[in-house]
C-alpha cells in the first residue's frame, strides 16, 4: 500500500518556501532557487524522520549521562542528476552520515518532440533491508521515478521506499501509485498540480528546475 504526504495541504513556513521556489522573480536569483529546495529538502528529511526505528544511547555530558533516543540507523538518500543535487543536499543536511546512490536520466526527444526516460547510470550504496529516500524536485510523468526504481532495486530490496518531490502533477501521481502499488512507498509532495500539457510540463509547476538552478543546457 502507497502513502502520499501532501505537506502542502497544512498551513507552516514550508509553504514560504514553496512560494519562493515557483515566483518567477525570486527565481533569477539561481542561489536562492537553490536555496528554497534545500529548505524544501529539509522540511521533507524532518518530516520522513518521524517515520524511522529509534533506539535509546546513553549521552555523556560535561555534568552527567542523559540517554536520548536516537536513529538505529541512516537511511540511504538518492537523488536524480542533475535537478535534485539541490533537494539532496537538504536531505544530506538532516541525515548527515547517510549512504548515498546518484541516478543520471533524462528526455530523450524524437523529430517529433515525443520523448522516452532513458536512464543511462547508477551509483548506489547497498539497499538490501535499507530504508530508501528518492528525492527529485518534480514529478511530471513519473516515468523518470518509476524507472529509477526499478533499476535501483533490480538486484537490491529496500525494506521501505520514500519518494520526496517538491511539486507533483495529478497525473504524473497516479501514474507513479499505479506502478509500485506492490511496493512498501511512501510519498512525500510539497504541491500537487492538476495540469500535465503535451509536452508533460507541470502547470502552473516551477519549470526547468536544473536550468534555474544551474543554467540552460545546450
Amino acid at each position: 500500500m502507497i502513502t502520499v504526504h501532501d505537506l502542502g495541504s497544512t498551513d507552516s513556513v514550508f509553504n514560504q518556501f514553496m512560494a519562493e521556489l515557483r515566483d518567477a522573480t525570486i527565481q533569477q536569483d539561481r542561489l536562492r532557487f537553490r536555496r528554497n529546495l534545500e529548505r524544501i529538502g529539509e522540511v521533507m528529511a524532518y518530516e520522513i524522520s518521524k517515520t524511522l526505528e529509534y533506539e535509546e544511547e546513553e549521552i555523556t555530558t560535561p555534568l552527567g549521562i542523559k540517554e536520548i533516543r536516537t536513529l538505529k540507523e541512516q537511511p540511504v538518500i538518492a537523488t536524480i542528476l542533475r535537478a535534485g543535487l539541490p533537494f539532496h543536499n537538504g536531505m544530506l543536511s538532516m541525515f548527515d552520515h547517510a549512504d548515498n546512490a546518484f541516478i543520471a536520466a533524462y528526455r530523450k526527444y524524437d523529430k517529433n518532440e515525443d520523448f522516452e526516460i532513458k536512464v543511462e547510470y547508477y551509483s548506489s550504496a547497498q539497499l538490501d533491508d535499507k530504508v530508501l529516500i528518492l528525492c527529485d524536485p518534480m514529478l511530471a510523468t513519473g516515468e523518470s521515478i518509476v524507472k529509477t526504481l526499478q533499476g535501483l532495486t533490480d538486484d537490491m530490496s529496500p525494506k521501505h521506499i520514500h519518494i520526496a518531490v517538491a511539486v507533483a502533477s495529478q497525473e504524473g501521481l497516479d501514474y507513479v501509485l499505479r506502478a509500485l502499488s506492490r511496493q512498501p512507498v511512501t510519498i512525500w509532495v510539497g504541491s500537487i498540480d492538476e495540469e500535465l500539457t503535451a509536452r508533460a510540463y507541470i502547470v502552473p509547476g516551477i519549470g526547468d528546475a536544473g536550468d534555474l538552478a544551474y543554467g540552460e543546457k545546450r
